[in-house]
């Protein structure tokens, strides 16, 4: 028996035109996206069909969607994505979103600066 069971998508890179200054908006930066699902998959272990799991392709379609509208804020975008996840895909339980910009024009050498959120969907509890 299956206690939890999670799809998702590690690091998904893109660029991307998010960011408050003039220069991000113009030329963009680099963004890593990481996406966690709760969903059950319990069937496609029994079964071996892709028909009754979420396909992580459909799912990293969706993120990339929402990557692609530019907003002033990564949090925003984060939201976003959290919304159309839920939208395209009901039957996800909870979801962790990780939204990092690599190498942010802050005055400081750093890997990344960015978001994280976990959500629940309030249509799959109770």
């Amino acid at each position: 028996m299956i206690e939890s069971s999670y799809i998702y998508l590690q690091d998904v890179r893109f660029h991307a035109f998010h960011g408050v200054t003039p220069i991000e908006k113009k030329v963009g930066s680099d963004f890593t996206v990481s996406v966690r699902v709760a969903i059950d998959i319990s069937a496609a272990v029994e079964h071996d069909i892709v028909d009754v799991t979420l396909d992580y392709a459909a799912l990293c379609e969706v993120v990339k969607r929402e990557m692609m509208i530019p907003s002033s804020l990564i949090e925003h975008v984060a939201g976003r994505i959290g919304e159309a996840v839920f939208a395209n895909f009901p039957q996800v339980k909870t979801l962790d979103i990780s939204l990092t910009k690599l190498n942010p024009p802050m005055g400081a050498d750093c890997v990344g600066a960015g978001v994280e959120l976990h959500l629940i969907n309030d249509k799959t509890q109770g």
